[in-house]
């Protein structure tokens, strides 16, 4: 079995086990031979998918569903939608922020139905003017707010996401490397399986601070302001490219203790690329740790 389980993000369903092993498997193990670390063999390097899950049978085709902004829930989509959108203000000069498009506070934001497809709308526009959504169709977009409010909300895809990586996890199995959506399936994994063999933990362009969204409703439940340790890892480093929008938190010491190890990159254009962020020396640099024990 593995050495190193990767576990991917949003956006996937129409991917599968094998076609994201080769991708995320090849891109890693770039980074740590870049990093000066250990070559690795293709099977040293597994990915842990769970994109399918999303998918309802029979029903798998190219493209998501026709989504507008009349499609936007109120609550955890709406609230992540307005955490980008005042992210991406605070960080591109290009993109104004709900202040300046008459959208104050996050109360009045979602207090009502009747004018949230109108918020979002605006939403929507301000955030095409950024570096990293300008290129993200509105459909796209919201099948990721949906993708993560599905997990947090629905208790079988949550536990069959994770089932998906404990079924990766061998005793040979030293580090687990997650990005995005997927860094919360890997962590909560962790907490619920202290028995498994994995050291090191890397998580890449993570949300998993993001207060209300997803650091509140966490499992298991964070103990006065401070999130839960995963498991028996011994290290955890978080690689955050601070231009990330979808991360929203590049810091995650602050929500999980200071035995986290923050490391800012840069991605480029491409801020929350999973092959960018995997080929990063930065990330090789973690992974290696974890293999040398």
């Amino acid at each position: 079995m593995a050495r190193v389980v990767v576990v991917h993000g949003v956006g996937q369903e129409f991917r599968g086990p094998e076609s994201m092993g080769l991708e995320a498997g090849a891109a890693l193990r770039d980074g740590v031979r870049l990093a000066g670390g250990p070559r690795l063999e293709a099977r040293d390097v597994v990915c842990a998918f769970y994109g399918d899950l999303y998918v309802e049978p029979g029903t798998r085709s190219a493209d998501p569903p026709d989504w507008d902004e009349t499609d936007v829930a109120d609550g955890i989509e709406a609230e992540l939608l307005r955490a980008w959108w005042e992210r991406a203000a605070a960080i591109e000069p290009e993109v104004l922020g709900p202040d300046a498009t008459g959208q104050r506070g996050p109360v009045g934001y979602g207090a009502s139905r009747l004018l949230l497809s109108d918020r979002v709308r605006a939403a929507l526009d301000a955030l095409s003017a950024s570096r990293f959504f300008a290129k993200v169709s509105d459909r796209l977009l919201i099948l990721a707010l949906k993708q993560v409010r599905r997990y947090l909300t629905e208790p079988g895809l949550r536990l069959a996401a994770q089932a998906r990586v404990g079924a990766e996890i061998a005793d040979d199995t030293r580090v687990l490397v997650a990005h995005s959506l997927g860094s919360v399936v890997a962590y909560e994994a962790l907490c619920a399986h202290p028995d498994w063999p994995v050291t090191d933990f890397v998580t890449l362009g993570s949300p998993l601070g993001t207060r209300g969204v997803v650091f509140d409703r966490l499992l298991p439940p964070p103990a006065e302001g401070t999130g839960a340790w995963p498991g028996a890892v011994e290290r955890w480093t978080n690689v955050t490219d601070r231009g990330d929008i979808v991360a929203l938190v590049d810091r995650l010491a602050s929500r999980f203790g200071d035995r986290v190890d923050d490391v800012s990159i840069s991605n480029g254009v491409r801020m929350h690329d999973l092959s960018r962020y995997l080929t990063a020396p930065s990330t090789g640099t973690a992974v290696s740790q974890g293999l040398k024990g």
